[in-house]
């Protein structure tokens, strides 16, 4: 449990929030009984004050004739206050004689008051408002004083000092503060429940990429988290099933390429297996002198000669088509005219045409095209095209080759390629299935396509409306590196 995202964010969500309560706790507290202690300081300042004024007022109605030494002094308000202050209330003359200390207390000597009370009187009577914890020990409890001058006539002639226990400011403050503690337990409760459905709710989304994640280290590449979130979760979970769609691509991928590996063997292996039983048939034929006769075995050399060129080709093909699929093999690339090129190659396609009766007519609309590319390989491409149009037309017939623009369009007048056919006669050792090209090696087509992809070139194939197969080369305007 201690291990799982939700409980770990839960718990520092939990742990945040303690921490906040206790430090709040901690200044609300302070602040409380300092605003306590503050508010019982003005409120005793009040009284002193009052409680001098009235003495003062008494004073003035008794005439200057009764002092501060004659209790006849006090008059009846003062008596009042003296009971609205719990009798805490003390009136000192200047040499620190305890006039009165209050209806019902204890009295006082001299001796009785602490070490420092002669300098709060000597403050009182320089006109100071004086505040003190000095008398605690003598009342015998914590004790707040407040000490306010007596003035008649603009002098100073006596002290106010009223005594309040510090008992009632420090229940108000555990008063309040008890409050805070109740209202930070509940909110600590309800925090706790919403941390931990926050938790939890973060932590959904990530046990489902973990379940994706597994699936995909499993091997299953359809495995979605299926999360749509506007947050990094989000971002997360969308990279998982991006991640996904590769590895499905990528496997889908590695499953074609092992078809292709696989028939590329077989094809390649039924390629080779014709010519070199023929020609191992026809060399024991002539070792154990079944063959004698002079013409026959010229015959048989012929043929063991026409296999081994059928041989060469086919590696030659498979070599060429080897280094033009790896992206490693330099072409060497050059800026060059298309509108002399393409006149070569169909003077070298005429003479395959000869034997055959074909005619091929050639067009341009231009005297100079510009186009990078590697001469020979361009030369290749194109006489693949060209030999093709020139096998499968009929005798006498005739090809035509038009450069419009940057296209080249090869149209010869066979019978057209077979539509289950057209999307395959690119593939390497792929041959109609009419049969028509069976003495074919079946990668022309393959390394004509890989040459255009290397020149950026668009190498296209569709059947004429009137028959007949039609090839186009698009040349870029500009070469990708």
């Amino acid at each position: 449990m201690r291990h799982k995202i939700a409980f770990k964010l839960s718990l520092a969500f939990f742990a945040a929030l303690l921490l906040f309560a206790l430090l709040m706790g901690g200044l609300f507290y302070t602040l409380f009984k300092n605003y306590s202690l503050d508010s019982k300081k003005a409120q005793m300042h009040a009284q002193a004050d009052a409680i001098a004024a009235a003495y003062a007022g008494d004073m003035a109605i008794s005439g200057p004739g009764r002092g501060m030494g004659q209790r006849g002094g006090m008059g009846p308000s003062l008596h009042m206050l003296d009971d609205l202050t719990s009798g805490n209330a003390w009136v000192v003359d200047a040499n620190l004689q305890l006039l009165t200390s209050g209806r019902g207390q204890r009295s006082y000597n001299y001796a009785d008051l602490p070490e420092h009370a002669e300098q709060v009187v000597e403050r009182v009577f320089r006109g100071e408002h004086v505040f003190s914890e000095g008398f605690s020990t003598l009342l015998d409890t914590p004790t707040l004083t407040v000490g306010a001058p007596i003035e008649s006539n603009g002098r100073v002639i006596g002290a106010v000092l009223l005594h309040a226990p510090v008992e009632g400011v420090q229940q108000a403050a555990a008063g309040g503060t008890n409050i805070l503690l109740i209202s930070m337990g509940a909110g600590l409760l309800v925090s706790a429940l919403l941390s931990w459905l926050t938790a939890g709710w973060m932590a959904r989304p990530l046990k489902r990429m973990r379940g994706t994640a597994q699936a995909l280290t499993a091997g299953d590449y359809t495995a979605r988290t299926g999360i749509r979130q506007a947050d990094e979760i989000g971002e997360l979970a969308g990279a998982i099933d991006i991640l996904s769609v590769r590895l499905e691509d990528a496997k889908q991928e590695g499953e074609k390429l092992e078809r292709l590996r696989s028939e590329f063997v077989a094809n390649i292996s039924h390629e080779l297996r014709t010519p070199v039983t023929v020609i191992r048939g026809s060399l024991e034929a002539l070792r154990d002198n079944v063959v004698s006769q002079p013409e026959q075995v010229s015959a048989y050399h012929q043929q063991m000669l026409q296999e081994s060129l059928g041989l060469e080709r086919l590696v030659n093909d498979l070599l060429d088509l080897s280094r033009l699929q790896n992206l490693d093999f330099r072409i060497d690339m050059e800026e060059l005219n298309l509108a002399e090129l393409l006149p070569d190659a169909v003077r070298s396609a005429r003479r395959l045409a000869q034997p055959r009766g074909v005619e091929i007519d050639l067009r341009m609309d231009q005297p100079v095209l510009a186009v990078q590319g590697d001469y020979a390989r361009l030369r290749q491409m194109l006489l693949i095209v060209l030999g093709n149009a020139v096998k499968f037309s009929p005798p006498g017939g005739r090809v035509s080759v038009e450069l419009a623009g940057r296209t080249v369009t090869i149209a010869d007048q066979g019978p057209g390629i077979a539509p289950e056919d057209l999307p395959r006669i690119f593939d390497r050792f792929y041959k109609a299935s009419d049969g028509g090209n069976q003495d074919g090696s079946g990668l022309g087509l393959a390394i004509a396509r890989q040459i255009a992809q290397r020149h950026g070139v668009d190498l296209t194939a569709q059947n004429a409306p009137a028959g007949g197969a039609v090839f186009r080369f698009v040349f870029p305007t500009e070469l990708n590196p």
